[in-house]
């Protein structure tokens, strides 16, 4: 169970929010993301704004998971990140890019960090819940985890967690709540 350090982690939420532009929002959640899963063993950091091939899809962060039984074993070897840091929820339609990244790419798995969650509401299964729930029915598990559930944590056992959580929830009711 690696601690976070709680200090370096608002030190990135703190840069995110005295960025004057939405690149540099950006790329404060993308470390504090990156600073969070480097502590979780077997997890190592292999790409950050990498462009495909014909480069018009950017990935924020890709995860090798060498599926360390004390990290996130139940995981793909590859996990793809999608990261947010507005100061509205995200929508459907960038949740649905998400999806078509994992989709283009013959994933099964992705996780968005939103700093205040997607639109919709998961029991009416609307806006950007419906998004979810249609990767879902095509094989595809998409969890949502905020910012401050990021920063809560302190310990590495607790995102493996909430990661276990959010995926029975999906499984369970057919989308994220």
């Amino acid at each position: 169970m690696p601690p976070l350090n709680q200090a370096t982690m608002q030190a990135f939420v703190d840069a995110g929010n005295a960025a004057a532009t939405t690149a540099g929002k950006g790329k404060a959640l993308e470390d504090l993301i990156c600073y969070v899963f480097n502590q979780v063993p077997g997890i190592a950091i292999t790409k950050r704004n990498a462009l495909n091939a014909f480069e018009n899809e950017e990935i924020d962060v890709a995860l090798w998971n060498e599926r360390d039984v004390n990290g996130l074993s139940f995981l793909p070897n590859i996990v793809l990140i999608e990261c947010k840091n507005w100061s509205k929820a995200v929508g459907s339609i960038e949740v649905n890019w998400f999806d078509s990244k994992l989709r283009n790419r013959g994933l099964d798995f992705g996780i968005l960090i939103c700093a205040n969650g997607v639109t919709g509401n998961g029991t009416e299964r609307n806006a950007a819940h419906d998004t979810v729930a249609a990767a879902l029915r095509e094989k595809r598990k998409l969890i949502v985890i905020t910012t401050d559930a990021i920063v809560a944590m302190n310990n590495t056992d607790q995102l493996v967690i909430l990661i276990k959580e959010n995926l029975c929830e999906l499984a369970v009711s057919g989308t994220i709540m």
